[in-house]
């Protein structure tokens, strides 16, 4: 992203008069990321499909940085959407220089229930996890380019490298939209940088609420205590991982952040001693 200068350290990375989309920014990942951008000194367009409220407490808490904000409702799913999100963003300022494709959906159901999802589910998970980034990246594409170099970072998830999560239709969303930024990278190279976070468990009521609070504590007592760092993440630190790759390495694309607490390599099969 030609506005960067770094510091000294990705808190410190600053993102003066850059211009950044960020899907799904009402709440958890998406809001922590946008007012990140903002306290960098980022433009932000703040997305939002059906909780405006949380849409417009992230506005202010933008604003409180002095960034300028646009509060766009779309949903990622609908490609004109995805091209309205885009044109407001360079109508307003001429240009975009970051797109983190945050938003998502799922439908809670345990991997050995294969009765518990239908061809349906699957049609809705992947058109906003899987097919709504394609269609972002599209939108924002020309934009990009005219701005100078693009960096786009999608947020794909553990589940989608380890097959778990929250179930088989958002795993496969999730594989899938890693191996889309590959694709991507590949091929939007050098004007577009493509790469993509994986974040494990993340604290807060997205989970909480589909997992049912003692499934989730318990949950989260495990990974803690099996995890080489002992933490699982939280909306923040996901995205501290987010802009890293958006504005921190300029030779870095296509690859895949694990940001789990290490606990990935607890599947590795244990030395001899």
């Amino acid at each position: 992203m030609h506005c960067c200068r770094k510091t000294d350290g990705v808190n410190k990375v600053e993102m003066e008069g850059a211009v950044v989309i960020v899907t799904g920014s009402s709440s958890g990942v998406g809001a922590a990321c946008a007012r990140q951008l903002a306290e960098r000194g980022a433009h932000v367009v703040v997305n939002y499909s059906g909780n405006r409220d949380g849409a417009e407490t992230t506005r202010a808490a933008c604003e409180a940085f002095g960034a300028e904000v646009e509060v766009v409702q779309a949903n990622v799913a609908d490609d004109a959407d995805c091209r309205k999100l885009a044109a407001v963003a360079d109508k307003r300022w001429g240009r975009i220089d970051g797109l983190v494709n945050n938003a998502g959906t799922t439908k809670f159901c345990e991997h050995s229930n294969l009765d518990g999802l239908d061809a349906q589910d699957f049609h809705d998970i992947y058109a906003v996890n899987t097919i709504g980034p394609y269609q972002m990246v599209r939108a924002c594409r020309d934009a990009m380019v005219r701005g100078g170099r693009g960096s786009v970072v999608n947020v794909a998830s553990i589940a989608g490298v380890m097959g778990v999560g929250s179930s088989v239709a958002y795993a496969a969303s999730k594989g899938a939209l890693v191996t889309m930024t590959l694709s991507l990278a590949r091929a939007l190279g050098p004007e577009l940088r493509v790469n993509a976070v994986c974040p494990g468990f993340i604290q807060g009521e997205w989970l909480k609420e589909g997992m049912g609070e003692e499934r989730y504590n318990k949950a989260k007592e495990s990974l803690e205590r099996n995890s080489p760092l002992g933490m699982t993440t939280t909306a923040d630190t996901v995205s501290e991982a987010i802009l890293l790759l958006l504005c921190g390495g300029d030779l870095i694309t296509g690859e895949t952040l694990m940001v789990d607490g290490g606990h990935h390599l607890m599947t590795a099969p244990l030395g001899r001693r």
